[in-house]
């Protein structure tokens, strides 16, 4: 059976309650990449210290293209664990470290290789495209990778005559429905940073604020897009906010996002959708994990570690070769 392995220790934990508080993380993470020759990749939900010191800040498809062009001998991924996999996947021949292995993903979570396989066993002459939300095991099972970036041109990219499954986010899924047109099955996964986001607050903010644009990440319910002005992927919502002549917007994403939007803009308000309570559910719980001190210590320790099988490896780097090709 083909398994990811991860390679830990207890005493990265037991470190972090003895790293002296004079340190100058910043100072000693930069000179740790010198001596590793490593790159930092971080997502843009990453808190902003750690977008800071990174060499390079993007989503999901601009890590995957970096990670394939980097010449680093060591990559240090701060983002969620599926990220560091890909990365894996892509150099398998590197080493790939991880601030916190519980940094994971309600989507890859919610859609097991062995449950997924059984489903696609239902549909055996349609092409299963996955969200690169997903563990390495669901890469090996899929044709296709698709980021929220690329996703409509990787559905426009099957024949017409050829059915298409969608996993794991439904609520992607249904948006690409819309844009595409075409008939696809979904597996039922959803994000749960994503469908917290409570449509009437967002319409009562919209109220307090009427010359703000409502933007979204197409992770969100159908009813929170139905208000949207633009919808688009992390990347394709900050060129948007640079671009557009608003100056106010009501930002339904992980509000890490953000800090990006305003570094390059001037003058603009940039609002965070509230969740349907009163807690902090709109920010991610798996990429807050990842702190300047776990940071300095997988660099400093090289370790926690991803390790993937090799024929796992393989099988899951032909759909994530795909996706990179047609997003040329």
């Amino acid at each position: 059976m083909l398994q990811t392995e991860v390679i830990n220790n207890e005493q990265d934990i037991e470190e972090l309650e003895y790293i002296d508080p004079t340190l100058d993380l910043e100072f000693e993470i930069l000179e740790l990449k010198k001596k590793l020759n490593a790159v930092i990749l971080a997502h843009y939900y990453q808190e902003n210290e750690i977008q800071d010191i990174a060499d390079y800040v993007g989503d999901s498809l601009q890590l995957a293209q970096q990670a394939e062009g980097t010449d680093a001998g060591v990559i240090v991924f701060a983002g969620v664990h599926f990220m560091a996999e890909t990365a894996k996947i892509l150099n398998p021949n590197k080493l790939v470290v991880l601030p916190d292995l519980e940094a994971g993903c309600s989507l890859a979570e919610g859609c097991p290789p062995h449950l997924l396989k059984k489903f696609k066993g239902r549909y055996p002459d349609h092409v299963l495209i996955s969200y690169i939300n997903c563990s390495a095991g669901v890469k090996a099972l899929s044709d296709i990778i698709c980021t929220s970036s690329n996703a409509e041109k990787v559905v426009n990219s099957v024949p017409e005559n050829k059915g298409i499954i969608f996993a794991p986010d439904k609520n992607l899924g249904k948006y690409l429905i819309k844009k595409t047109g075409r008939d696809m099955i979904l597996w039922q996964g959803s994000c749960i940073v994503h469908e917290t986001f409570s449509e009437k607050k967002i319409a009562k903010l919209a109220l307090e604020h009427p010359n703000a644009k409502i933007i979204a990440h197409p992770e969100c319910e159908e009813a929170v897009l139905n208000k949207a002005d633009f919808i688009g992927s992390t990347s394709q919502l900050i060129k948007f906010v640079q671009e557009d002549n608003s100056n106010e917007f009501i930002v339904a994403t992980e509000p890490g996002v953000i800090k990006k939007m305003s570094e390059n803009t001037s003058g603009k308000l940039f609002i965070p959708a509230p969740p349907e309570s009163n807690c902090s559910c709109n920010e991610c719980p798996y990429m807050r994990l990842n702190t300047m001190e776990k940071l300095y210590l997988c660099m400093k320790n090289k370790r926690p570690e991803i390790i993937l099988d090799k024929g796992l490896t393989e099988k899951a780097l032909v759909p994530i070769k795909r996706m990179l090709e047609i997003s040329k």
